[in-house]
Formats: C-alpha cells, sequence, structure tokens
C-alpha cells in the first residue's frame, strides 16, 4: 500500500504540469489561468485559423520527416559497423560519433552557422535537414547498439552459408531482429527534430519559420493560451499514435 501511495506521487507529481497546460488551454480568460474559468474551444480554433501556426507545423513535420529518414539510415549502418569493428580506435570513433550529444546545442548551432557561411549553405531547407540529423543520428546508433548487443552473428552467418548476400541478409535476417531499436530511434529522432528550437533559430532563414520557433516568437509578445491549445494537440497526437506504436514495436520484452 504505501510503495502504491508513493509511485502514485510520483506520477503525479510528474503529471501535473502537463494536466495544468491542457487544462488552460480551454479556459475563457485571454490568459492561462488555473483552473480555467469557464470552457471554451476557440484557441483550437485560433491555432487552426491562424495560417502562421499551421504553415511552421508542416514545416516542422517535413523537416523532421527528412532528418529522421536519414538519421535511421546513417544510424543503423554506423552502429553495425561500430558493433562488428573489435580493432584499435573503435573506443574513440564511438565516442565521436555520439558525441552531439554531449554538445550544447548553441555550440552547434553556431559551429554550424560558421561552417554553412564558407559553403553556401546558410538559410536553406537542405541546411536545416543536416543539422537535425547531425543532432538525432547519435541517438538512433545508441539504440540501435542496445538491439545489437543481443544479437546473435551466427543467425547471419547460416544466412550466408545458404547463399543469401549482404544486402539479402540485412533487409530479411538482420533488419528484422534489431527493428524495435531502429524503430525506437525513429520515434527519438522525429520527436527531437520536430523540437528542435536552438540549432534551427541558427541556421533558418528569415522567412523560415519551424513550430518552436513560431511558438518561442508568439509568446514573446502574447499571453493567449493558444500556445496551450498547441501543446495540447501535440500531446494528444503522442497519445494517439506514439503510446500504441511503443506497446506494439518498440518494446523490447521477449515472448
Amino acid at each position: 500500500m504505501i510503495l502504491f501511495l508513493v509511485n502514485a506521487i510520483i506520477v503525479l507529481f510528474l503529471a501535473a504540469p502537463i494536466l495544468v497546460v491542457m487544462a488552460t488551454a480551454f479556459t475563457t480568460t485571454g490568459y492561462p489561468v488555473f483552473p480555467p474559468e469557464g470552457f471554451t474551444l476557440k484557441w483550437f480554433a485560433r491555432v487552426f485559423e491562424t495560417g502562421e501556426f499551421t504553415d511552421a507545423a508542416q514545416l516542422s513535420a517535413l523537416l523532421a520527416i527528412c532528418a529522421t529518414a536519414i538519421a535511421c539510415t546513417l544510424g543503423t549502418l554506423t552502429a553495425l559497423g561500430l558493433s562488428r569493428w573489435k580493432g584499435r580506435g573503435q573506443s574513440a570513433l564511438s565516442a565521436f560519433v555520439l558525441s552531439p550529444i554531449l554538445f550544447p546545442t548553441i555550440v552547434l548551432g553556431l559551429a554550424l552557422l560558421v561552417f554553412y557561411s564558407r559553403i553556401g549553405l546558410q538559410g536553406s531547407f537542405l541546411g536545416l535537414v543536416i543539422g537535425h540529423s547531425i543532432i538525432t543520428t547519435p541517438f538512433v546508433v545508441r539504440l540501435v547498439m542496445a538491439s545489437l548487443s543481443e544479437f546473435d552473428p551466427a543467425v547471419e552467418e547460416a544466412a550466408r552459408n545458404l547463399g543469401a548476400g549482404w544486402w539479402r541478409t540485412f533487409f530479411q535476417v538482420t533488419l528484422p531482429l534489431i527493428r524495435p531499436g531502429v524503430l525506437a530511434g525513429g520515434v527519438f529522432a522525429f520527436i527531437l527534430s520536430f523540437d528542435e528550437l536552438v540549432v534551427t533559430l541558427f541556421l533558418a532563414a528569415p522567412g523560415m519559420s519551424t513550430l518552436p520557433m513560431r511558438i518561442f516568437t508568439f509568446v514573446q509578445y502574447s499571453s493567449e493560451p493558444t500556445i496551450s491549445a498547441i501543446a495540447t494537440m501535440l500531446i494528444v497526437v503522442w497519445a494517439l499514435i506514439g503510446v500504441p506504436l511503443y506497446a506494439r514495436f518498440l518494446s523490447i520484452r521477449h515472448k
């Protein structure tokens, strides 16, 4: 009973800020207030009526999809190489690949800005995709390597001995077995890219605003609960799509 109460308090402590934000999205006042006064959906309607938010959400989604595709491809292949290379320098190379996790995003954003200004990629969508891919790829590498730690290389050797080529072995044997790690890395990559603000502020052109940038700009000049409505929709989307995906594909429990 005591353990149940402790767990309930912890869950409530973690969920309380989210619940407060969701509640303020329905208030009738022109600013977020908790408990909400009255009930209205006008702030949700205003999100869709404001083209700046919808356009920014579309750009964020497109950017996240491109970055996730690149991160999953490079991250999976890199993890395969690192897990099978046992020679000298493997630890150093692994640390280098995972180093973007340790660097502050403001340092990475400034470094990319200086580099892009020299090669002509500043303010371009391609530059944003590359920047987001650099941030997200290490997470894919880490999660795929976790899946590979339980992978038996004898399965691949058996497929090769039966005449399967490298690509056929990878797509029909290796990839299905490490799929939980790849999918988990893809989910992490998409969320990180969609939510990234600092690097995007450095690299985006003046007319290229993602949803985090639009939210950041909006809260500086307005206190309307519109942002609470956007946050509520993102939470609901994750609950309806992300949680079932996690339960179906990302569980690493063996049956």
